[in-house]
């Protein structure tokens, strides 16, 4: 049987730094510092973080002139590719390029318009470095955001097209990704859906931007992106939130688990606890919850409250418990492998996985 294409399949492959985006390549996973962009150590110190999250490409914002020092310091130590985030200054762009940066974002519709943008183009392409071109409702052309007969979804994607076919027809550059941003979730949706039509050839970057603090950031981005993803489009995401960086990372590879498109971190299977209960389970799937959150096993781990819900349930659990009165019994694939007290419940889950 021959394997249905996905757009992300047909979509050009990039390079980030040593990261494909594109063609078919894995959903590639990425976040911004949020530290000071002139602290060299803070920078790096959180890209560490981020890697050992799974973070795989790293943005970095460069609001001023003399923060380009220490992007190019960042650059030159980080583990992961740096792409360099920059608005209304031109110069710093092409300065970017030139000091180490994997690859530049930039709105054309605030860096100085098309003259300037072609400026950026040569040094990127001069680099060898790809472009993403971001648009965003809020920062949309004035001449297409004063249109009425165009939705916002329209207007995204007739802004993104327009610098698109600039880039491609008039620079003859096509190292680029587009991402076309908003905080509704259904403009999202129906916006990349008429990218990945009207750009077919362009890897996407997917996020839903501004989305607020981790619950509600998240339940956004999962809804939106989560079905983006099914539909097999986008090919690097984001999902940002008002938080720590690395939670944004940890909830990217979770939606992708949960998708089962890229797994890499643990899957934590537990039920919602009723009058069956007998330990403190909401308690101990916390405590397993922030155990496994260093864990980089793509496993799935059950904690159920009670035999009805335990082995049987969550049998394909690679390693799991079901607790009774004061106890728990760990079992590996639906079979049982010891007893042991409710106090122990956690360190023994967790020795059987080391094991695995």
């Amino acid at each position: 049987m021959i394997k249905e294409l996905k757009p992300h399949d047909r979509t050009r492959r990039i390079m980030v730094g040593d990261v494909p985006v594109g063609g078919g390549a894995p959903v590639a996973v990425q976040s911004m510092l949020n530290v000071a962009a002139d602290d060299v150590a803070a920078n790096l110190a959180q890209i560490e973080a981020l890697a050992e999250a799974g973070c795989e490409i790293v943005r970095m914002a460069i609001p001023r002139r003399d923060c380009l020092d220490a992007f190019e310091a960042v650059c030159a130590a980080s583990p992961l590719p740096v792409v360099a985030d920059i608005h209304f200054d031109a110069r710093i762009a092409i300065e970017a390029a030139a000091r180490g940066a994997a690859k530049l974002r930039i709105n054309p519709g605030n860096i100085g318009g098309l003259e300037a943008t072609r400026e950026v183009i040569a040094a990127a392409a001069a680099s060898h470095i790809p472009i993403r071109i971001g648009v965003n409702a809020g920062s949309l052309d004035d001449a297409i955001a004063a249109r009425q007969d165009l939705t916002l979804p329209e207007k995204l994607v007739a802004s993104a097209t327009e610098y698109v076919r600039f880039f491609e027809d008039e620079c003859n550059f096509h190292d680029i990704a587009v991402s076309a941003k908003a905080h509704d979730v259904q403009t999202t949706i129906d916006t990349y859906r008429l990218l990945a039509a009207e750009l077919p050839e362009v890897p996407l970057h997917i996020g839903v931007t501004e989305a607020g603090t981790a619950f509600q950031g998240i339940i956004k981005s999962a809804c939106g992106l989560g079905v983006l993803l099914e539909e097999g489009i986008g090919d690097t995401m984001r999902i940002s939130l008002t938080d720590d960086p690395v939670v944004e990372v940890r909830a990217c590879w979770t939606l992708l688990g949960a998708l089962d498109l890229r797994r890499r971190t643990p899957e934590l299977i537990s039920c919602p606890t009723c009058g069956r209960c007998q330990v403190n389970l909401i308690g101990l799937a916390q405590e397993v919850e922030q155990r496994l959150a260093t864990v980089a096993k793509p496993v799935k781990v059950a904690v159920m409250g009670c035999v009805v819900n335990g082995p049987g349930e969550a049998a394909d659990a690679d390693i799991g418990v079901a607790c009774g009165a004061g106890a728990g019994v760990v079992f590996s694939h639906g079979k049982i492998v010891r007893k042991v007290q409710e106090s122990e419940i956690v360190s023994a889950l967790m020795e059987e996985l080391e094991n695995l």
